[in-house]
């Protein structure tokens, strides 16, 4: 969620632009003891869990046999990458899993823990780490079934470095989640324009327009790096409600569900749509 990522991945993957702007991490970190303020900077991410959270557990559900009622996701080890002030962590705990919060700003961090410490059943279901990707690489190969990055890959400095680590950290046949913003002349419009500079749903200079991600491009990346995408679907937000909608179009906000190859090759082209597919899609989109 709205949360910056310093990527120094060591062996295997070795960079030099290792870091995201300082100015950047600045502009979160002033925000850091707002998280919780439901009508504050953060409001359109809480309204967001009310469609990214039974995205994540009817998807998860669909996919396997195992229901525990009142604890859907019992058993089911969550990484949520760049976790901010754990919006989305405590909704994950609260469904049964084992939710692993990581983000480099310390104050986030501190927000978090001090959140759910609140609810003694969350406090025992989740673990908050003021940690960058790569340190979870080298210390956790293949340890999580799932990793959710909400609102996250907007903001790191390399993003094919990014898919990477996450496929590094998941187990085989895991599922990775992401909420993201299309790079569309409409995203600019509404989502810098409008949402930033004249409505103030967000602070102003949250985004950077350019490195918005087209949903061709992230569909790409991660079936290079080994997963296959099951479900691209557009989110639409509308400011009058504070809230959040499934829409055709993937011009704004849109989701992902991608699945990691259980066999050491990648994932065939029967797994996914086809490139045409995305492309058209992406066309209609726009």
């Amino acid at each position: 969620q709205l949360s910056l990522f310093r990527l120094t991945v060591k062996t295997p993957f070795r960079t030099s632009h290792s870091s995201v702007d300082s100015k950047e991490m600045k502009k979160f970190q002033l925000l850091a003891h707002k998280w919780w303020d439901e009508e504050g900077e953060y409001s359109a991410l809480h309204s967001m869990n009310d469609i990214r959270v039974p995205f994540i557990r009817d998807t998860l559900l669909s996919m396997g046999s195992n229901y525990h009622m009142g604890n859907p996701l019992s058993g089911v080890k969550i990484l949520d990458v760049g976790c901010g002030g754990g919006l989305l962590s405590e909704p994950l705990g609260r469904l049964g899993a084992s939710v692993t919060g990581i983000d480099p700003l310390e104050d986030n961090i501190r927000t978090a823990d001090r959140h759910k410490s609140f609810d003694p059943v969350l406090a025992k279901r989740i673990q908050y780490k003021s940690s960058s990707l790569e340190e979870i690489v080298e210390e956790s190969v293949e340890t999580f079934d799932v990793i959710v990055a909400s609102e996250v890959v907007e903001h790191v400095a390399d993003l094919e470095m990014f898919i990477r680590c996450c496929s590094q950290v998941l187990k085989p046949e895991g599922s990775l989640f992401i909420t993201t913003i299309n790079r569309t002349q409409l995203s600019y419009a509404l989502g810098i324009v409008v949402a930033e500079k004249i409505m103030g749903i967000v602070p102003e200079g949250t985004h950077e327009w350019e490195k918005f991600v087209p949903p061709e491009e992230l569909e790409h990346l991660l079936e290079s790096n080994g997963f296959s995408v099951k479900t691209m679907k557009g989110m639409l937000y509308n400011p009058l409600s504070s809230s959040w909608s499934w829409v055709e179009s993937m011009s704004l906000n849109y989701a992902v569900h991608a699945v990691k190859s259980g066999a050491q090759g990648q994932s065939g082209p029967t797994d996914a749509p086809s490139e045409t597919d995305i492309q058209q899609r992406s066309a209609t989109a726009g």
